[in-house]
């Protein structure tokens, strides 16, 4: 759903915040989540976001850089902390001029009040209400409240976003960013109809026209139905949401397993396309994905959808 004319900005705290037109987020996924796809969400009037759970953290710095150089708009990082150990990444993130972080896989309060005093606002990752509340106690000025639909490391007792936001949302006051299941404009309404004022979008992203992954990858998740994905390791820390392959569905029927030693040939997978090499993570909203679209597509898309949705249910239900 796209005309010539732009989708006209949203202006609530996370657009704020974030200082984009539109409030959609990209996911932070790993060796995904870096210029070439971040720059084109950005550049489309999104916040790209740039990765550090791969753990490349010379890498990352150089994605950074390159960010500089194809886009003047905004963009953010997420700073996964259990993979980041060991690195200085807070003072880069601060030196970098970075004004929006999200944090995940451990407590933000190891960094929130150093970010909040270099005048960058920090959401913190949450799949559960109880770690929502200690992200607030820890200071953090917004969620990204994660249901457990979407793809990647999940929490091992997974909650539906249609549970877990308006949950959420009725025990705090900080602006939310929706994630899980949110691919365009009618799932995006959805969200705000439950609290959210902004969405992250994952596997959406992932198989997008700039996304650095093989065309398989994209393909299969095009190929792919609601049910064609499998939730992996769930008796163990952390839980994956992963494409339906022959692997995975072997290990589907295990309760914990080595995740390293499946993951261990992840580049022939993401770049290689051999979608047997490792585990494609990626969410139950692949059945709701049927063609490629470019970064641009997706963002101002699903802003003219979710402006016609918007205007529909008030004319009829208001």
């Amino acid at each position: 759903m796209t005309s010539s004319a732009l989708p006209p900005p949203i202006s609530n705290r996370v657009t704020a915040m974030t200082g984009t037109d539109y409030p959609i987020i990209q996911a932070p996924m790993g060796w995904i989540a870096r210029a070439q796809l971040a720059s084109a969400v950005s550049n489309a009037g999104g916040l790209g976001i740039i990765e550090t759970s791969s753990g490349e953290f010379e890498n990352i710095k150089r994605e950074v850089a390159l960010m500089r150089e194809l886009t003047d708009k905004p963009f953010g990082m997420n700073v996964a902390l259990s993979y980041v150990k060991g690195t200085n990444v807070i003072d880069f993130v601060i030196e970098q001029g970075i004004r929006f972080v999200t944090t995940s896989s451990g407590s933000p309060a190891v960094c929130t009040r150093d970010f909040q005093e270099a005048g960058i606002k920090v959401f913190h990752v949450v799949p559960t209400l109880d770690m929502a509340l200690k992200a607030i106690d820890a200071g953090v000025d917004g969620l990204v409240v994660e249901g457990g639909e979407g793809g990647g490391f999940k929490n091992p007792s997974p909650v539906s976003t249609m549970v877990l936001l308006p949950l959420i949302r009725s025990r705090v006051e900080v602006p939310i960013i929706a994630a899980g299941g949110i691919s365009d404009g009618v799932s995006m309404a959805g969200a705000f109809a439950m609290g959210a004022e902004g969405v992250q979008m994952g596997t959406r992203m992932l198989s997008c026209a700039e996304s650095p992954v093989h065309d398989n990858w994209k393909q299969a998740v095009v190929a792919s139905r609601e049910t064609d994905t499998v939730f992996l390791n769930q008796e163990s820390r952390p839980a994956l949401r992963a494409l339906r392959t022959e692997r995975t569905a072997s290990l589907a029927p295990l309760g914990k397993f080595n995740i390293g030693e499946h993951m261990a040939d992840l580049q022939e997978l993401y770049f290689g396309g051999n979608m047997e090499a490792a585990i494609p993570l990626s969410g139950q909203v692949c059945g709701r994905i049927d063609e490629i679209k470019s970064a641009s597509e997706v963002v101002q898309g699903t802003m003219q959808e979710f402006n016609i949705v918007m205007g529909d249910l008030s004319e009829r239900y208001a």
